[in-house]
């Protein structure tokens, strides 16, 4: 039995009920849910053409499953609603562009949705943007930005503001940063955008992965969970003929990583775009490193300790960087062993090794 999708956010029912009174055939929309926004008008419009678009490939799949399950219920299945998982809004026109945002969201990556999204309008089209935040200001002198005029809709629990396209932006600011780090005797350069892991600095948690790690020339590492790359592009730069591969769920983590590696002039990596965290080469890597975020109850935590066993050879090993080593020392899974955890200052690193 499926699990049931669930209610909308309130800053996707507060846009949605605005977005419903709007013009617009050519629509693209983000999400802070399961899409519910753009399939609310998929629903409503039957000759529009809808563009969903998620950073994040797990939350792509289920709003697919859930859209594929609704299509299903309905006897209705066409091609009007795109649900894609990329780095950047889908580069083509449209009339009507909606930004759902929280107040908990990451300031920097709704500015730069903002403005992805305004880009993309035709003259004349509209940006549509809510937050779940009745008071928001913030969300307000962003819109100010995009349109000579901004209406408002107040709710008791959201606001919506709707600006229309009357010229492109004077000039276009770039999130994209580079920060340098220092790994032994190597500086190292890094790239990163809004939403990567972590944005214009190098975590704790992935220092502390560093100074733990021993790599050798000609290990094969595996960078489960990769945020910016400087794991992996640390230790590739840190002794020669390392061959890397790094998996994210973020398109741009994987981007960044990417362009990282050419930063730094590193051949030898890979990367893939993978929630499932599944590798190219099974049982033959020599290092797996792993910083699980601290959300979901541990459900990403063993998605990365089942994937480092799969792509690990025997007596490979894993390095893990945690701040509750005690879930670790008693879930680990069968088929490690010598499984240590070394605790410092702020972190705990787990360490294993594949039987």
């Amino acid at each position: 039995m499926s699990t049931p999708a669930p209610p909308p956010r309130i800053a996707e029912s507060a846009a949605l009920e605005v977005a419903t009174k709007l013009p617009g055939d050519r629509i693209v929309t983000t999400s802070v849910g399961r899409g519910q926004v753009a399939r609310g008008l998929w629903r409503q419009r039957c000759d529009a053409s809808i563009s969903l678009w998620y950073l994040d490939q797990y939350q792509q799949r289920l709003t697919i499953a859930d859209h594929l399950s609704e299509q299903t219920t309905l006897g209705n299945s066409d091609d009007r609603l795109t649900i894609l998982c990329s780095s950047d809004l889908p580069e083509q026109e449209f009339d009507l562009a909606i930004v759902p945002c929280t107040v908990r969201g990451e300031a920097e990556l709704q500015r730069d949705l903002l403005q992805q999204a305004h880009a993309r309008l035709s003259i004349g089209g509209r940006l549509v943007s809510s937050v779940d935040n009745a008071t928001d200001r913030w969300l307000h002198d962003q819109m100010k930005e995009f349109g000579s005029k901004v209406s408002v809709t107040r709710r008791d629990d959201a606001v919506v503001y709707v600006t229309i396209k009357d010229q492109p932006l004077r000039k276009s600011r770039s999130f994209l940063c580079e920060f340098t780090f220092r790994d032994r005797e190597q500086t190292i350069t890094a790239i990163s955008r809004p939403g990567v892991f972590s944005h214009r600095h190098l975590d704790p948690g992935a220092k502390a992965i560093l100074d733990a790690a021993e790599v050798s020339g000609g290990n094969r590492i595996i960078d489960i969970g990769c945020g910016a790359g400087t794991v992996a592009l640390a230790l590739a730069k840190r002794v020669q003929g390392i061959q890397s591969f790094a998996i994210d769920s973020n398109a741009r983590a994987v981007e960044c990583t990417g362009l990282g590696a050419a930063k730094n002039g590193i051949d030898a990596m890979q990367t893939s775009l993978n929630c499932d965290c599944d590798c190219d080469a099974p049982a033959s890597y020599d290092v797996a490193l792993c910083n699980p975020p601290y959300f979901a109850n541990f459900r990403i935590a063993k998605l990365f300790i089942e994937a480092a066993r799969a792509a690990l050879r025997p007596g490979g090993r894993i390095y893990l960087v945690t701040k509750h080593p005690a879930w670790y020392q008693d879930n680990m899974y069968p088929g490690w062993r010598d499984t240590t955890i070394t605790q410092g200052k702020q972190y705990a690193i787990v360490t294993a090794i594949r039987g």
